[in-house]
């Protein structure tokens, strides 16, 4: 059990990391909405907070990544971070809505089945490409 663990701590971590940074994203969103802000914009509030703070502990805690080109890791982090955040996330919220608009549900239970969906497509986009691209192990 601890090789099984030891084998995938990263992908443990970036599984902590990510349960917070959705925590606070979904805390944001749900606050800004309940203030009035629309959906969208909300959600591009509260990722961009999330996003600032994920990059930091995911360098840091994550992938235990000291060396490298700081600018750079920013740089490449923000692209991957902006297309899963601004362009995945939006385009699921928007086909789950719809999917799930037909059943009557509550508007604040199909933003949260919305978001909840939007997250998951996130999460897997950013730990392939963070892993690959932005945080990769020196060789």
């Amino acid at each position: 059990m601890q090789e099984l663990i030891k084998k995938h701590a990263e992908k443990l971590r970036f599984g902590v990391v990510g349960i917070a940074n959705t925590a606070l994203d979904f805390a944001i969103l749900f606050l800004l909405v309940g203030f009035g802000l629309d959906r969208i914009p909300s959600n591009f509030v509260s990722t961009a907070i999330a996003f600032i703070f994920s990059f930091f502990v995911n360098k840091s805690f994550t992938f235990k990544s000291t060396g490298g080109n700081v600018k750079k890791q920013f740089a490449l982090f923000i692209i991957i971070t902006v297309i899963s955040l601004w362009v995945i996330q939006p385009i699921v919220i928007v086909i789950v809505s719809w999917l799930l608009g037909p059943i009557g549900l509550n508007s604040a239970i199909v933003l949260f089945i919305a978001k909840l969906f939007a997250t998951v497509a996130s999460l897997v986009w950013n730990y392939i490409f963070y892993s690959r691209f932005v945080f990769k192990k020196e060789s």
